[in-house]
């Protein structure tokens, strides 16, 4: 695809006898929120790992702007323009929402960084900046002396967003933002994703298909560490191959 911000291809991993990504292929298009679903054990995180650099691949190529950055360090991609969310809430819960915040958002300071890290809080004012902004899209102003570790599950889920955009990144990856969460707080979590979209490009995995169906441009479905399905989510939701791995086992769980 021309405008494709990521081109996965030929993704292959195995961990002992499991194939968990097996000779996938995908784009994704610049300013789209482009999901992948599948059944537990698809191999959906683990395609996450291999495109944030958690892990590296055995076979395959992963493109960032047309840049093979298959098997870059996690740091080294976010200096790029990637950033990730995890499906475990990953905060510093001993240090408040202002100081995760800020750790963050050293990254947008010129300079070298380790310089930057030694300077006063208050000379840092690139990143001080950033936190205001981000304070104020995720309406924590009101917790920003408060601990992470004691915020409500929605808002640290909501703060882990804003600390994985503190680096302004070009493609940012949210492994189910909305796990645990109420269906409040589920709402509120979707209607600021739908918000990014066109600032930047989301590749998302989630677990709630009407979220998935109402939120997506794209969607991708795996199976068995392969791709089953892609496309528009109404051509998607309507592959019969799709309603017999994905829906049907969703429906059979909600019978019993």
């Amino acid at each position: 695809m021309s405008d494709a911000i990521l081109s996965v291809t030929g993704l292959t991993v195995r961990f002992g006898a499991l194939v968990a990504v097996n000779h996938l292929s995908f784009a994704a298009e610049r300013g789209n929120i482009t999901s992948v679903i599948g059944p537990n054990g698809a191999g959906k995180s683990s395609l996450f790992n291999l495109i944030s650099g958690a892990i590296r691949p055995e076979a395959g190529r992963v493109q960032l702007d047309g840049r093979d950055v298959t098997g870059w360090r996690p740091n080294r991609l976010l200096a790029a323009g990637l950033a990730r969310s995890f499906q475990i809430t990953n905060l510093f819960f001993e240090l408040t929402v202002r100081e995760n915040l800020r750790l963050a958002a050293q990254f947008v300071e010129p300079g070298p960084q380790l310089s930057n890290v030694l300077r006063p809080v208050s000379a840092n004012r690139a990143a001080l900046a950033r936190v205001e902004e981000l304070t104020e899209r995720f309406g924590l102003r009101d917790k920003l002396d408060e601990l992470a570790g004691y915020l409500s599950h929605g808002e640290q889920r909501r703060l882990e967003i804003a600390v994985s955009l503190a680096a302004r990144p070009r493609l940012l990856l949210l492994d189910e933002p909305t796990q645990g969460m109420s269906h409040a707080d589920t709402q509120d979590t979707a209607a600021l994703i739908r918000g990014l979209a066109g600032e930047l490009s989301i590749l998302l995995i989630e677990h709630d298909v009407e979220l998935v169906m109402d939120l997506s441009d794209h969607v991708i479905v795996m199976h068995q560490g392969q791709k089953l399905a892609e496309g528009r989510p109404e051509a998607v939701r309507a592959d019969p191959s799709v309603q017999a791995a994905y829906f049907g086992e969703a429906a059979d769980a909600a019978a019993r």
